[in-house]
């Protein structure tokens, strides 16, 4: 599935020359960064300080950046500008365990109380913004339907709705990309091996950051991470599916 994705993706990318990938140091978005940089000819990163808990995110991206164009000169060309847009209003309006000092737990709604409401749709509504100053034309995002705790905003139809109204708002023909929006985290495992081999895999296990407490004290066999919260969850189960399945 990982394969057909990306082939479908890099046949896709036609007239596009030009991506902006919504970057947080983290698993999926360096998935998301590389397969971009194998795919357009200029990539540019954003990421968004929203006073999250796990703000070593904030740091580490950086340090991602780097790594990626020291172990791959064939991409470093073409990684361009990173850019910071601060979304301190998720933080004031409160209520999510990613931005306030609560325990994970799960809702009333039945969602888990790590969704932080409009985070995507805020997101994605400034990307296009700073897309069309830029003169990007796909915005690479690493929302998924397959492995998620169920929030609305990472459903495919959210995405399709949310490239419409970009498309109608700004009228400027904008791609929403969302290359992991059917993979499991074993799959977009695969997908970082297909794209850069065992080097892109360590990268991504020793340099990236998902853990939602910010811990980076502790390195796994998956990465650093508390190994409790659902992100480490996630990222761990994956990685022994991945594992098992390379054994197999």
């Amino acid at each position: 599935m990982a394969n057909t994705s990306f082939s479908a993706f890099r046949a896709g990318a036609g007239q596009h020359k030009a991506a902006l990938v919504l970057f947080s140091g983290g698993q999926d978005s360096t998935t998301c960064l590389a397969q971009a940089l194998s795919m357009f000819e200029r990539v540019e990163t954003l990421g968004f300080d929203y006073g999250q808990r796990h703000s070593v995110e904030m740091q580490v991206r950086l340090d991602v950046r780097r790594a990626i164009a020291e172990c791959f000169p064939q991409w470093a060309p073409r990684l361009g500008e990173d850019h910071v847009l601060s979304l301190d209003v998720l933080k004031q309006i409160g209520g999510s365990s990613l931005t306030d000092d609560v325990a994970f737990a799960m809702q009333a709604d039945g969602l888990p109380n790590t969704f932080v409401p409009g985070r995507n749709l805020l997101f994605l509504t400034l990307a296009g913004a700073l897309a069309y100053r830029r003169g990007l034309s796909v915005i690479v995002t690493g929302v998924c339907e397959t492995d998620y705790s169920g929030y609305p905003d990472c459903r495919d139809d959210t995405m399709k709705a949310q490239q419409l109204a970009l498309n109608l708002g700004l009228e400027r023909r904008l791609r929403i990309d969302t290359p992991l929006m059917w993979l499991d985290k074993a799959q977009t495992w695969q997908l970082a091996h297909d794209l850069g081999g065992d080097a892109l895999v360590e990268l991504i296990r020793t340099e990236t950051h998902t853990c939602y407490q910010g811990t980076r004290d502790v390195l796994h066999a998956w990465g650093y991470g508390c190994g409790n919260c659902p992100a480490c969850e996630l990222r761990a189960s994956g990685w022994t599916q991945w594992q098992a399945q390379r054994a197999a």
